[in-house]
């Protein structure tokens, strides 16, 4: 056991009483016995009133494990809170810029003088960069101890780099910003960015991606290069609307050709791609609104995609149009039926991260104030009888899965000037075990500067899903570390060799480079590459 895990075991149970650490060892023993976690919690309240947290019962299995029993996963299981959190595989940890001037002048977007463009102080996001005075160092080190505290493994992580317009920040702000970050997660302060990314190869908590957001008509070539070099792997682009009148009304600043030509050069440059989507914009319908997310599908063809619908808040220009009678919010019904009926023309290969902003209902003046419009439109669907077939609702999470059972599928298909192949192992049921994304670039593809890149195919990304384990280690039955990701390598090599590609390219994240490296890839300039036969 590491240094680290002894010292982070040693503040859990140094932060409880001695009473509530022997209470949580009578507890874990029960759980041991076959009792339900919670009846065994009942059992034993506490003195004063209440019942131990699932956190105390961690930090006593951890104690034990410390002092030499062998570590038993499915007790660990049982008493693992909120799971959920980790089931695709990865930790996500987000964390926020400081507030800073946004190019875009959107009619929709609150203005908060203490946040960045378009965050609350109250988000659930957002209040742990307003807390830790927008710090990347600190916010990312209390969200890693949140996380074990609670019976996460942090050993790899999705860095989520939110607030206003990335790339409208200085470049050296940017810089040390992420430099923070890998600081964080490797435990030890570097003087440069490519020190940390260094250590980060081999960190206790390894970055397996890293993304941030940006406005379509902040991608430029500099910008890609720029992103790679910070060690970039997604990037979340506010598409909003592909009507160039919607956008105009909204002040948006820029037209549905800006967006097309920024996903084509992101989709070039190796990126993966996330698309926001916004219906109940100034001048929308019901109806607008469903012919325009069907053109998310013509060319765009993003990754993942976020659906945000418009909410009217004060402190905003769409509140004066509000106030004039310009404006009228969607019913929380009407928005309902809208993705109910959406969702379930997405394709298999885009996952739906969101369908609503976690914005507290306090602040929404008129429309829908639900934040769990997910849970709604899903039962919707269920009553008409439709369903989603997006990665979100295709992941294993939780399913046992026997390799042996698994087929792999290859759905190509066309996006703008690329051909894409959605590499995955699916389990008998339709369950997504582990995903590659492979991109063949035409020959009009745009030209992106980026030498690795000359004449390849790209793996923009490779993702097995289920729960997330610690690195190095195994468990039956579940999609990590059961030789999946190689697997669908084999299969990218094989697809782009028969197209004619002799060189892959891969946009590795910092902290996933040695699993590469181990596999036949060599280091390039902004990429792993590897010559296919």
């Amino acid at each position: 056991m590491s240094k680290n895990k002894r010292q982070q075991i040693w503040q859990e149970t140094k932060a409880l009483t001695p009473e509530k650490m022997v209470l949580a060892h009578h507890v874990l023993e029960e759980v041991r016995a076959g009792s339900p976690v919670m009846d065994a919690l009942r059992r034993h309240p506490l003195a004063g009133g209440g019942y131990l947290g699932k956190y105390a019962l961690v930090a006593a299995y951890n104690q034990v494990v410390l002092k030499g029993e062998e570590p038993d996963e499915h007790l660990f299981e049982l008493i693992r809170m909120k799971p959920v959190r980790t089931l695709s595989g990865v930790a996500t940890v987000t964390v926020l810029t400081k507030p800073y001037p946004c190019p875009g002048e959107c009619i929709y977007c609150p203005t908060d003088p203490r946040m960045p463009k378009s965050y609350l102080p109250d988000e659930p996001g957002a209040m742990r960069g307003l807390e830790y005075e927008f710090d990347p160092y600190t916010q990312l080190l209390s969200r890693l101890q949140g996380l074990e505290s609670i019976g996460h493994p942090t050993d790899k992580i999705e860095l989520l780099i939110l607030g206003g317009t990335w790339s409208s920040y200085p470049l050296e702000y940017q810089e040390w910003f992420v430099r923070r970050c890998f600081d964080a997660l490797n435990g030890v302060d570097s003087d440069t960015l490519l020190a940390a990314q260094t250590l980060n190869e081999t960190a206790r908590h390894r970055n397996v991606g890293l993304v941030i957001e940006t406005r379509p008509d902040m991608i430029d070539l500099n910008e890609l290069s720029w992103l790679r070099y910070l060690g970039v792997t997604k990037v979340q682009l506010g598409a909003q609307s592909l009507s160039d009148h919607i956008l105009k009304i909204n002040r948006r600043g820029h037209t549905t050709a800006v967006t097309r030509y920024a996903v084509m050069l992101l989709r070039a440059a190796g990126f993966k791609i996330v698309l926001h989507w916004m219906p109940n914009l100034l001048g929308a319908t019901p109806e607008t609104d469903y012919s325009d997310f069907a053109g998310l599908w013509d060319g765009f063809c993003p990754d993942e995609i976020k659906i945000y619908p418009t909410q009217l808040l004060e402190n905003t220009e769409l509140h004066t149009c509000w106030q004039r009678g310009e404006y009228k919010p969607y019913t929380t019904q009407v928005l309902i039926d809208l993705i109910a009926n959406i969702k379930p023309t997405i394709p298999r290969y885009c996952r739906v991260n969101r369908v609503i902003r976690d914005i507290p209902s306090t602040h929404v003046v008129e429309g829908n104030r639900r934040t769990s419009l997910r849970q709604d439109v899903h039962a919707a669907m269920k009553n008409s009888g439709t369903h989603c077939q997006c990665i979100r609702c295709r992941e294993v999470r939780k399913k046992q899965v026997a390799p042996d059972k698994l087929h792999l599928d290859d759905s190509d298909y066309l996006a703008a000037n690329a051909r894409e192949h959605f590499l995955s192992f699916v389990t008998p049921d339709d369950r997504i075990a582990a995903l590659l994304r492979l991109s063949l670039p035409s020959p009009n593809s745009p030209q992106t500067g980026l030498h690795d890149l000359k004449g390849a195919a790209l793996i923009r990304e490779l993702h097995v899903y289920g729960q997330s384990l610690p690195i190095g280690m195994e468990l039956d039955n579940t999609p990590q570390h059961c030789g999946l990701g190689m697997g669908l390598l084999e299969q990218a090599e094989r697809v782009a060799y028969q197209a004619g590609y002799k060189r892959l390219a891969v946009i590795s994240a910092v902290g996933t480079r040695q699993y590469y490296l181990e596999r036949g890839f060599e280091r390039g300039d902004c990429f792993l590459v590897k010559n296919v036969q």
